[in-house]
């Protein structure tokens, strides 16, 4: 009698909707822009100060993170986006996830509009900061904080302060932003498990 044999069969899994939605919604903005000349990056994906009765400066308050100004661009914020995301959207799950990066977005629009009117920002490189030191934070257990933590704080956090002074095209500002929102989030989210 021939003995059973099991089958094994792959399923392709959209395992981090957030994630993965993120970087294909970033993906369509890089195209679309790329199609349109750029225009689209200055009306939908780029935020700078302007009035507050246009509807468009509140799709830009998110939208700028969607927008990168070249492949290179977009590749290198992906890469980290796509290697962090799905880590840390199966640890917090996905709304909360999400309710991370809208705020991150949201409030680094504000502080480029405050602080630079005239400076277009666009590009999830603040985002992928936040995931950087929330990822690090999640080894933090029973009131510790870890050395790598620190150091990760200091290399890429210390880097991004140095870089502020040379004139250049990237927004130290964001990174510190998302760096500070991902270590926040991370803190919290172990401070609320507690009670």
């Amino acid at each position: 009698m021939a003995g059973k044999t099991k089958s094994f069969t792959l399923r392709i899994k959209y395992n981090a909707p957030v994630t993965l939605t993120f970087a294909l919604l970033a993906l369509g903005a890089f195209f679309f822009n790329q199609a349109l000349g750029g225009k689209p990056n200055e009306l939908f994906f780029s935020t700078y100060r302007h009035t507050l009765l246009d509807p468009l400066t509140y799709v830009r308050a998110f939208g700028h993170v969607l927008g990168h100004a070249s492949w290179d661009h977009y590749f290198n914020n992906m890469l980290l986006f796509l290697l962090l995301g799905p880590i840390l959207e199966e640890k917090y799950g996905s709304k909360p996830l999400l309710f991370m990066i809208v705020i991150t977005a949201v409030v680094t629009a504000l502080v480029n509009a405050f602080f630079f009117p005239y400076t277009h920002l666009l590009g999830a490189s603040g985002i992928v900061f936040m995931f950087i030191l929330l990822s690090s934070v999640v080894a933090v257990e029973k009131g510790e904080i870890p050395i790598s933590f620190i150091v990760i704080v200091v290399l890429y956090l210390g880097k991004e302060i140095v870089n502020m002074m040379d004139r250049n095209s990237i927004s130290e500002l964001s990174h510190i932003i998302g760096g500070a929102f991902g270590s926040f989030f991370g803190f919290y989210s172990l401070g609320s498990k507690k009670k």
